[in-house]
């Protein structure tokens, strides 16, 4: 199975938990990985060409970013804005990505039970995630469970190092079944 993951942090540089995992990541064979902020630059422009040609050629997107303000930063929404274009990844003859998975990889800052009804963020990471979930289904993706690593910012850096085999192991399972309940994917703290 060929893989594209599309890192879309600010600056990840400064990044702890999304760092580290494009790093472990890129040493997988298999795994494409691309940090969108450093391919857009500061105007975030993405030549459709390229990117459209590294969808082709993989089985599985991952989208990994840290999760900002209920979404994910603004490169990742230049990305899709510019690259998903109708004709190649929707509508009559957009039919390029219809067969692929797609898997979000997210960090959060806060803790796992603040995204539940009547807590700190009032809804769920599902529910919060639903627009990426169109996204799939619009272009005729497979949408697979997330993988979450709740409380990234906490600097606690033995969930951190565990997180990143956890990473590696769900975004190369070919196990992967959206109605299948994976043990703590979106409890990890």
């Amino acid at each position: 199975m060929n893989i594209l993951v599309l890192t879309a942090h600010p600056d990840l540089s400064t990044s702890t938990a999304n760092r580290k995992w494009f790093e472990a990541l890129s040493d997988v064979d298999g795994i494409i990985t691309r940090d969108l902020t450093a391919v857009g630059g500061p105007e975030m422009r993405f030549n459709p060409s390229v990117e459209q040609a590294l969808l082709e050629q993989v089985d599985r997107v991952v989208l990994q970013f840290p999760f900002y303000w209920y979404s994910s930063p603004p490169v990742l929404k230049a990305w899709l804005d510019q690259v998903l274009l109708f004709g190649f990844a929707y509508g009559p003859d957009g039919k390029n990505l219809r067969g692929k998975e797609l898997v979000l990889a997210i960090s959060t800052g806060g803790p796992a039970e603040s995204f539940q009804p009547g807590a700190f963020n009032s809804f769920t990471m599902s529910e919060f995630l639903t627009p990426f979930q169109q996204t799939a289904l619009m272009t005729g993706m497979s949408y697979l469970p997330p993988f979450v690593l709740h409380s990234a910012m906490s600097r606690d850096q033995t969930n951190l190092n565990a997180s990143v085999p956890a990473l590696i192991s769900h975004v190369t399972s070919t196990r992967l079944n959206y109605n299948a309940k994976l043990p703590d994917a979106e409890s990890r703290q």
